[in-house]
C-alpha cells in the first residue's frame, strides 16, 4: 500500500469511528495533510458509508483537485489551520454537544479528568458563531487556535488538531470525554478542576508517552476489524 493509500485508509477508519459515536451525524469534516501543498478532505454531506473517493484532494488555496462530490462549506477551517501550522497533519471539525456547551455558559472548559490534561495549555474560544466559510474567517480561526491543540467555536463546535490522523482522532475523543465529565461535574455543583501545575505535569507525561493516542487508535483498529 502506498503512503497516500495508507493515509486514506486510516482517515476512513477515523471517520467511521467518530461517526458511529455521534461526533459527526451529517455535520463535520476531517482532513489529512499530503505533503506541503495538498491535503485530503471529506466531501460535503458524507455519511457513515464512505470510501476512498469520498476524500477530496485539495490544494492550499482550497481548490478541489480530485474526488467525487463538493467541498464542505467550511473547508477554510482546514486550509488555514494547515497553512499556518506546519506541525499539524490532521484537523477534525465537529459539533460536540458537551464541549460546545462551555462556549454558551459561564464556565471555561479546563482539565477535570486525567485525559483532559492533554489540553493543559488552554483551549481558546473563537468568538464568531457563524460558519467558517471564507478565507478571512478561516484565518481568524487559525489565529485564535494559535499553538494550541484545540479551539472551540462559540455556539458552534470545535476544531481538533494532531500531527497525524491517529493523533487527531485520539485528541477529539479525549477532548470530548473531558468535556462530558466536566458537564456532569457542573451539574452536581461547582466543578473541581485539576490545578494548572498538576495538569501541566500530568499532560506532559501523557504527551511524552503517547499512550492515550495509541489506546484510542487501538480502539479504532479493533472496531474497524469487527465492523469489516
Amino acid at each position: 500500500m502506498t503512503p497516500d493509500a495508507t493515509l486514506t485508509a486510516n482517515a476512513l477508519k477515523a471517520w467511521r469511528f467518530l461517526y458511529r459515536r455521534g461526533y459527526i451525524e451529517g455535520f463535520g469534516h476531517l482532513s489529512v495533510r499530503l505533503g506541503a501543498d495538498r491535503f485530503l478532505l471529506t466531501r460535503h454531506s458524507l455519511g457513515l458509508k464512505a470510501g476512498a473517493g469520498d476524500f477530496l484532494l485539495v490544494d492550499m488555496e482550497g481548490k478541489k483537485l480530485a474526488g467525487r462530490g463538493d467541498l464542505p462549506g467550511e473547508y477554510p477551517i482546514h486550509v488555514e489551520i494547515l497553512r499556518s501550522r506546519p506541525d499539524v497533519g490532521s484537523v477534525i471539525h465537529y459539533h460536540g454537544m458537551h464541549s460546545t456547551a462551555f462556549t454558551t455558559s459561564e464556565q471555561t472548559l479546563k482539565p477535570i479528568h486525567l485525559v483532559g490534561t492533554l489540553f493543559h495549555d488552554g483551549v481558546p474560544v473563537y468568538p464568531d458563531p457563524r460558519l467558517v466559510s471564507s478565507r478571512q474567517r478561516g484565518e481568524a480561526l487559525a489565529k485564535a487556535l494559535g499553538p494550541h491543540r484545540a479551539v472551540l467555536l462559540r455556539a458552534h463546535g470545535a476544531a481538533i488538531t494532531g500531527s497525524s490522523v491517529e493523533e487527531a482522532v485520539g485528541g477529539a475523543f479525549l477532548f470530548e470525554e473531558n468535556a462530558r465529565r466536566a458537564c456532569i461535574s457542573a451539574g452536581l455543583g461547582k466543578p473541581v478542576w485539576i490545578d494548572e501545575q498538576t495538569a501541566a505535569d500530568a499532560g506532559g507525561e501523557l504527551l511524552k508517552s503517547r499512550g492515550p493516542f495509541r489506546r484510542v487508535w487501538a480502539m479504532v483498529e479493533a472496531e474497524n476489524e469487527e465492523q469489516g
